[in-house]
């Protein structure tokens, strides 16, 4: 039998909660707990809460990824009976009441489950190790280096066909983050690139946006979804709707219509799957891998065992598919969840959640955005002017609010955020510094 994590209390007369995930929906309830009569446990594979609606501005240069991370401990310092083990979750073990980990097991009284998702290939694997995803910063710094040595390479090309592939950037999937990092693109285009590059004709460069459906933002309303059309049209954006991928093959992007696309640089966010653990009864699992929740996010039968956030699957009338993997849901079922964990305690009905769709919004670069609330829909400065705002205070610290905001106020002045650094984890050797610019 693997051994107990070591070096956690034991936690006496006090129950023990244990969250798995750091997320939007983990950190939240996390925070709320640390002056309730429980002992905290948050494990997470990583050592900082990372803010992922921003991913895709560190993965063209825009901002540091340091900028929307925040280290777990910075948080949670001083917090009395709160411990943060960085570790991996292997499997929940329901009917002993414990967690298998990497650093060992770990018994609960209560277990939340926030593990949100990841990048879902709908089991193209040739698509998975050949495109890029924007799910974590070592994929956003990835993404960065990819995209800049990329037009360091066409710079030392003679062939115009092969330069013309290296500079070619196609995304697939036409939500918030397929629109918003064209966008980015589009603008590194014509404000930073010219500069940068003057020894290439970034004529050539191609931005392509794919999405099955039939408009862009589907989950929007018809007129943000032209809005937003018109917007990257005018920034000189290639859209191309009710196409799928194929095949992805020797840098050649295959579609069901049957078009060919030579791009070496492809992003993959069309869609996403469930972190959800292993361990559960098999009926415990729905649609997309998300854990079949109840009204207070209850796993299947299980009275201790919570699911929040982009993992839960709550089937309503008003949504049938269960809640939006955003941001929103994850935290108002945190706060919930909050209340019927007390309610529990105190042996007081538990209070079934209701989401409140406080509205969506999705810019598109400079000036360039779409809002959308219960009762107003507005675009263009005003939208963009929110979303700034929106997201600058959803970030976590005032530092790093602080060095985002004045990255973006300098980028906004001076059209150059000065972040074009090409990084790689480890040094390279003669073959590989030599690949870079052949």
């Amino acid at each position: 039998m693997t051994e107990q994590i070591t070096n956690i209390p034991d936690r006496g007369n006090k129950k023990r909660i244990v969250i798995v995930g750091g997320g939007f929906g983990g950190l939240k309830i996390a925070r709320k707990l640390k002056r309730q009569p429980f002992q905290v446990v948050l494990l997470d594979k990583n050592n900082y809460h990372l803010f992922q609606p921003l991913l895709y501005q560190v993965a063209t240069a825009g901002i540091e990824p340091s900028a929307i991370s925040f280290p777990f401990r910075k948080i949670f310092k001083g917090y009395p009976d709160f411990h943060i083990r960085i570790c991996e979750v292997n499997e929940v073990l329901p009917e002993e009441k414990r967690i298998q980990t990497s650093i060992g097991t770990l018994d609960y009284d209560y277990l939340i489950i926030a593990t949100g998702c990841y990048t879902n290939y709908f089991g193209n694997n040739n698509v998975a190790h050949s495109t890029m995803s924007l799910k974590t910063t070592a994929e956003a710094l990835h993404n960065r280096n990819q995209v800049l040595a990329s037009f360091e390479k066409a710079l030392n090309i003679s062939d115009p066909e092969r330069r013309k592939q290296l500079m070619t950037f196609s995304i697939v999937g036409g939500g918030a983050t397929g629109i918003e990092l064209a966008g980015a693109l589009a603008e590194m285009r014509k404000f930073i690139l010219p500069h940068d590059y003057p020894d290439l004709d970034l004529s050539l460069m191609r931005i392509i946006l794919i999405d099955g459906a039939s408009r862009l933002l589907s989950a929007f309303s018809p007129e943000s979804s032209e809005e937003v059309r018109k917007y990257l049209v005018d920034l000189g954006v290639e859209i191309y709707l009710g196409e799928q991928v194929k095949s992805y093959e020797n840098g050649v992007l295959g579609l069901s219509s049957g078009t060919s696309l030579a791009s070496d640089n492809v992003y993959w966010v069309a869609g996403v799957k469930a972190n959800s653990l292993p361990g559960l009864p098999a009926g415990s699992y729905g649609p997309g891998n998300r854990l079949k929740v109840n009204v207070y996010n209850q796993v299947n039968s299980f009275k201790d065992i919570f699911a929040i956030g982009d993992t839960a699957l709550m089937i309503s009338e008003k949504y049938p598919k269960g809640h939006p993997q955003v941001v929103q849901p994850a935290i108002q079922q945190a706060m919930n969840l909050l209340k019927n964990l007390k309610n529990m305690e105190q042996c007081r009905p538990l209070v079934p959640f209701e989401y409140n769709d406080k509205g969506s919004m999705a810019t598109i670069g400079r000036n360039k955005a779409v809002v959308e609330l219960p009762r107003i829909r507005f675009g263009g400065f005003p939208a963009w002017a929110v979303w700034l705002f929106i997201h600058l205070m959803s970030i976590v610290g005032v530092k790093n609010r602080l060095f985002i905001f004045i990255d973006w106020m300098w980028s906004y002045f001076t059209y150059d955020p000065s972040l074009r650094l090409i990084i790689k984890p480890h040094p390279l050797t003669e073959d590989e510094e030599k690949s870079e610019v052949e």
